[in-house]
């Protein structure tokens, strides 16, 4: 299923404002078959043309099913328009403010158990493995890195060196409550991303602080040659060692 943006998300819970509305996603939910138009209109003592606009609604918020079916069994030429029936949608919507979004972390903290117990890896390998795999599905389509990082709620912006500060983190509490865990799950998914994404001017790097994301893009150090002609750089570049949780090394 297509992930929703926030502003999908927030219209979708927005469209439940109007308590009739709420009332009738509850109804349908909770029928045992898909419901029509005038079942809904019988059943609230409403005029029909009253449940067919908060019906559809719903609907376009996707918060409702349709589907179009003539009643009764009745089939063949004189058997009548098809009635538009709706159901419960089979997705979910949640909205949190800031942004989080913890069914993701669960989502691969279960595919490393699963692939842990397959394989016989560590859980740790694992979850590398299967964080690495997730940033780079996060680079499908023709997006840039901060637009990824918006889509998922990171909120980047630049830090006045070329690179890009994180003033928000997804996995707020399982960060508080598992640092070394969510921060590297963090670095894995976003350094894979990057490296999918083909964004070779920043990299990325585990530097915690209030108020933000424990993992920041930093711009990548350029050699300059010497002007006596050599290859040689005038200050060392640094790089980063994956196992080295986002500390710099002399290259």
């Amino acid at each position: 299923m297509e992930e929703r943006t926030l502003a999908d998300r927030v219209a979708a819970v927005s469209a439940l404002d109007e308590p009739l509305r709420r009332a009738l996603l509850d109804y349908v939910a909770r029928s045992d078959a898909p419901v029509s138009r005038d079942d809904v209109a019988e059943a609230f003592g409403l005029a029909r043309s009253t449940a067919v606009f908060h019906l559809d609604r719903l609907a376009e918020a996707g918060l409702l099913a349709v589907e179009f079916r003539r009643l009764a069994g009745r089939t063949g030429p004189g058997a009548g328009r098809p009635s538009k029936l709706y159901t419960k949608a089979a997705g979910e919507v949640a909205v949190t403010v800031p942004e989080r979004r913890y069914d993701i972390a669960g989502d691969l903290l279960l595919d490393a158990i699963e692939e842990s117990a397959r394989t016989g890896a560590a859980v740790k390998e694992a979850l590398r493995h299967t964080a690495e795999q997730a940033g780079r599905r996060l680079a499908s389509g023709d997006r840039s890195l901060e637009q990824i990082l918006e889509d998922q709620g990171f909120e980047p912006r630049p830090d006045g060196d070329g690179g890009l500060v994180l003033g928000n983190c997804p996995f707020h509490r399982l960060a508080r409550q598992h640092t070394e865990i969510v921060c590297q799950l963090n670095l894995d998914v976003l350094r894979a991303a990057a490296d999918a994404v083909g964004d070779r001017h920043r990299t990325m790097i585990l530097d915690p602080g209030t108020g933000r994301c424990c993992v920041r893009a930093v711009r990548r150090s350029r050699p300059r040659a010497r002007r006596s002609g050599t290859d040689q750089a005038d200050t060392p570049a640094t790089t980063e060692n994956p196992r080295t949780d986002g500390r710099k090394e002399a290259r």
